[in-house]
């Protein structure tokens, strides 16, 4: 089968890759309906993540099941199903609480930039939809894996929600589907931190009330005076850097929550600093399959369309163009026809 490799910063490679197959009895194989890139894939391709040799790329994945292991009851061949980059077998404690990335026999994800695909845990991990979906819906599920899931999980822990004012820093997928999560679940005002003219549109488009172009302490003076001296009563923070993870927390009143999907890197939370802010916070890698049933049948109703934030298509054979498109900027997520 055909599938993305990277072999170091900005050496990305579509090859001829071993056929996933059947290795436990709980495993199932899908045919990808489509693959994409994700924001987080940019860190090794930048560099800034090191890699251990060549890496099979991908981790958001929707597509038919072809083989399953003699140990699946829950999903059969021929089903049309979506899972989680975290690979889990839903019956853990942790699980049970709804912290399923968390899982203690977690699997993240990793080879989804391909023709076919493993899926550890199929039981605990793959959710069928109702049939087998229209085209048109394929990309809506496809983002439900990932980045419709994690920022969901970023407006729930910054508690968006009637009367909630909800900032939001970071203007890609995840930034831009946590404005779509913050608007369903019933957020009355939403600020969108971008300074991009495309992104503000989509941030408007998914629910955003305001857009704020200043960053960092300007741009936290700019939610403090929109907001009577107060501050937001929930932010989520969609970039992991220094500067990001400050301004989520300085732009959150107190007794505030920040959902953390962002990645960090380098950041260093001075402890003392953070006592005097007196936030709650939540984050890390997101339990997408916490959400996943409902945002499936979101979808499946037409009621959301996280589909929108792929804004550039190419084939698999050409993933190089879309890591290059995405390093700079000039896409916000591309989808990859298989």
């Amino acid at each position: 089968m055909r599938g993305v490799v990277m072999y170091g910063p900005g050496d990305v490679r579509v090859e001829e890759v071993e056929d996933a197959r059947i290795v436990d009895s709980t495993d199932a194989v899908i045919r990808l309906a489509a693959a994409c890139i994700c924001g987080s894939d940019l860190w090794p391709y930048r560099g800034i993540d090191k890699l251990n040799g060549p890496a099979h790329m991908g981790h958001e994945y929707a597509g038919l099941v072809e083989q399953i292991g003699d140990d699946v009851v829950n999903v059969k061949v021929g089903d049309f199903v979506v899972g989680s980059f975290v690979a889990s077998d839903n019956t853990c404690e942790i699980c049970q609480a709804g912290y399923q990335s968390g899982c203690i026999h977690r699997v993240f994800m990793t080879g989804t930039q391909s023709e076919l695909a493993r899926i550890p845990h199929a039981d605990g991990t793959l959710v069928p939809t109702p049939g087998i979906p229209d085209p048109e819906l394929i990309p809506s599920l496809l983002a439900a894996s990932d980045v419709l899931g994690t920022g969901w999980y970023a407006a729930v822990a910054a508690e968006a929600g009637p009367g909630k004012t909800i900032a939001v820093v970071g203007d890609g997928a995840v930034g831009l589907l946590a404005i779509l999560a913050a608007k369903q679940l019933g957020a009355e005002r939403i600020i969108a931190f971008s300074r991009h003219a495309d992104r503000q549109v989509l941030a408007r488009e998914f629910g955003a009330t305001d857009i704020v172009e200043e960053r960092g302490d300007e741009g936290v003076a700019r939610i403090k005076e929109m907001t009577g001296g107060y501050g937001a009563h929930g932010v989520v923070e969609a970039v992991g850097t220094q500067e990001s993870i400050w301004q989520a927390i300085h732009a959150a009143r107190a007794g505030g929550r920040i959902g953390y999907v962002g990645i960090g890197h380098e950041v260093d939370l001075n402890g003392l600093d953070l006592f005097f802010e007196g936030v709650h916070l939540e984050g890390g890698p997101a339990p997408v399959r916490r959400f996943l049933p409902d945002l499936i049948q979101l979808i499946w109703d037409r009621k959301i369309d996280p589909g929108k934030v792929f804004d550039f298509t190419l084939p698999l054979s050409q993933a190089a163009e879309g890591y290059k498109a995405m390093d700079e900027r000039r896409a916000i997520k591309v989808l990859l026809t298989v």
